[in-house]
């Protein structure tokens, strides 16, 4: 239920719109492409990216058939006046769309909204609904403003009121600046930066107040789950700083949102299967990139799991998070 997908090809919304900031593709050799931004390189990255076809004959190796796509989070495009930031979602979403109704029983789409601006982030949520899609990714911060936001309210009572799901993946890492090295955005600043937006969502109410809203955050929710126990000490003992929006413990909420199995660690995953139940882990990959897992679940055959918790990361989650009949691939 966490994968990656980009088009083969993209306009040059640089030339288009007139300023930088937008990913381009360079196919420089065949069955490889380097993602550009301006002059600067981002990453290289292989045919499994863009090839629906390919995609499946991967997945299929592994045991896995169905897969849920979504677009690469540099491609958000959050820093593009609104109306590009729309046009941009637009054609990504279209892209995902053919995907999905091209091979029915191997893909499900999320989509993408210009969330620079809530109009008409929920403009394009309502198309995303009529697309056929279960649900949306957003980042874990909107050009450095956190998703508990006031501003953003109206954004999820929208995807609580449409019954579509919220996948909140990590980006534009805060600090990124001064820990180039290492690879260390990727390594440290992921875990907290998604812990970054669970946390503002909770101590907020966002899940107080829609407690209907689908929820899941990447990469196992991050550092958030391994430091509730810190969170829950803050609000206790500087109510004064951390209890001001909400009233309500902050571990009370584990167990009513979703997170992915993404943890690369037999032990860690054990840990979240006793926080949150099993019936709250679903099976992501963050495939095809590199700090995925793309042994799809290898590592959860470590760990000492019932049938039905196996049931659950597996297959029942995902179905569970995205309001849809499991049915459908039975």
């Amino acid at each position: 239920m966490h994968t990656h997908i980009i088009p083969e090809n993209i306009p040059d919304f640089t030339r288009k719109f007139g300023y930088e900031g937008f990913i381009r593709l360079h196919h420089h050799k065949p069955g490889a492409a380097r993602m550009m931004q301006g002059e600067r390189f981002f990453r290289e990255i292989q045919a499994n990216c863009w090839d629906p076809v390919l995609r499946v004959q991967e997945y299929a190796e592994k045991g896995v058939s169905v897969q849920v796509v979504c677009t690469i989070p540099v491609l958000f495009a959050y820093f593009a006046k609104p109306e590009h930031g729309l046009e941009v979602s637009q054609f990504l979403n279209d892209h995902i769309a053919d995907i999905q109704q091209q091979h029915p029983q191997h893909y499900i789409g999320l989509g993408t909204v210009p969330m620079q601006s809530v109009p008409l982030a929920i403009i394009e949520l309502e198309r995303c609904k009529k697309l056929g899609f279960p649900g949306i990714q957003i980042g874990s911060n909107i050009n450095d403003v956190n998703l508990g936001d006031d501003i953003y309210f109206p954004f999820f009572e929208a995807c609580e009121a449409l019954d579509m799901a919220v996948l909140v993946h990590p980006w534009n890492m805060m600090g990124q600046e001064h820990m180039g090295k290492y690879w260390l955005p990727w390594l440290v600043g992921m875990p907290a930066e998604t812990a970054r937006a669970a946390a503002s969502m909770i101590f907020s109410g966002v899940f107080e107040k829609l407690p209907k809203l689908r929820v899941c955050f990447a990469h196992a929710g991050g550092s958030l789950i391994p430091t509730i126990g810190r969170l829950e000490h803050g609000f206790h003992c500087r109510p004064d700083l951390v209890a001001i929006d909400n009233p309500v413990n902050p571990r009370t909420y584990l167990g009513k949102f979703w997170v992915d199995s993404v943890t690369h660690d037999p032990e860690l995953l054990q840990y979240i299967v006793g926080k949150i139940g099993a019936e709250k882990i679903a099976f992501g990959t963050d495939y095809p990139f590199p700090l995925g897992d793309l042994e799809m679940g290898k590592f959860i055959d470590q760990v000492p799991l019932t049938e039905t918790e196996r049931a659950h990361i597996f297959f029942e989650s995902t179905c569970a998070w995205l309001g849809i009949s499991s049915q459908r691939w039975a």
